[in-house]
Parts: structure tokens; sequence; C-alpha cells
């Protein structure tokens, strides 16, 4: 069974997005089990894999500022614009990163059609990745787990600590009943 699969047969409902990066196997998985549910591509993640496609390390930083721009705008139709006047931008000098950013930039820009105080939480999947870091740091300090099961509470521990500073503390998101 799959990972998405499962998390339904444990309760999952309600989601309205996904944030990932570009994943063939993710895709494909999301458009099986979550059909009509929208898809962000991380921005972050959109901004690193341009790199790929620049020719110089002199252009890196211009690239990530362009491309940076073109996310920070207060809309998608100013989006539409600021990537269309990149793609000419590039178009010349850098074809082959002008092409991607043609068919991949377009990807982050879901984000623009939920509420604007949720958008800047919603670019990325930073949090998901954070949340593996903290995982990851504290299952190595244990190193030797004594059973499959010690090894899930402290993992769940961390989730419900997690759950609870999103919830009651630092709240990741604020979403108004209506």
């Amino acid at each position: 069974m799959g990972i998405l699969e499962g998390l339904i047969k444990r309760g999952l409902h309600g989601v309205q997005l996904i944030i990932s990066d570009d994943h063939t196997v993710m895709e494909a998985a999301r458009k099986a089990v979550f059909t009509g549910v929208p898809w962000e591509r991380c921005q972050f993640h959109l901004q690193q894999n341009a790199q790929a496609y620049v020719p110089r390390v002199g252009m890196r930083r211009e690239v990530a500022e362009d491309i940076r721009a073109i996310f920070n705008t207060p809309d998608q139709e100013t989006a539409e614009i600021y990537l269309k006047k990149m793609v000419e931008k590039y178009a010349e000098v850098v074809p082959r990163l002008a092409d991607w950013m043609e068919v991949n930039i377009p990807e982050g820009f879901t984000v623009f059609a939920f509420p604007k105080s949720h958008q800047r939480r919603l670019r990325t999947s930073n949090f998901l990745e954070r949340l593996s870091q903290e995982i990851k740091r504290r299952t190595r300090i244990v190193r030797v787990f004594p059973n499959e099961a010690s090894c899930l509470r402290l993992i769940s521990a961390i989730l419900m600590e997690t759950n609870d500073e999103w919830e009651f503390g630092r709240i990741y998101l604020r979403i108004k009943a209506s």
C-alpha cells in the first residue's frame, strides 16, 4: 500500500493543497489519490533547480534574485508578467534556462489562490524538511533503540510537541472560522 493511501486509511481528509518538489512518483501518486487537490511546487526548490541551467557561476545570484522577484509579487497576474520578462531576458543569453523557467516556474504559482496571510507559509516545503531534520537529530542521539516501539514513541512525541507548538504556541497558520 502506498504512503498516501495509508494516510487516508488512518483518517486523513480535507486536503486542500499538496506542496512538494518535482518527483515523478509523488506526482503520479498525488494525481491518483488526491484527484483535484491543487499542487504547489516548492518555490525554494524551484529556485535551486534553476541553478542547473545557469552556465556561469557569476550569473547564479542574478538568476536567483530574478526568480525570487517573481515569487515575491503580490498576485499571480503580476508573477506571470514578471516571468514573461525574465523568459525574454534570458532567451538570448541562456535559452535552456528561459525554456526551463517558462515551463517550471508557473508550478510555484498555486499559492496565489490561497489567502495572502497563508501564502508565505505555503510557498515551500521547508517546514516539513525542518521537522524531518529534528526527528533525525533526536533519533541520532539515542543511536540504538531497544525495539521499534521505542523509536516510534520518540518520533510520536516529537510530532505531538510540534503539533502543540503550531496549534497553541507559535501558530503556524491562523485559520479563522467563517
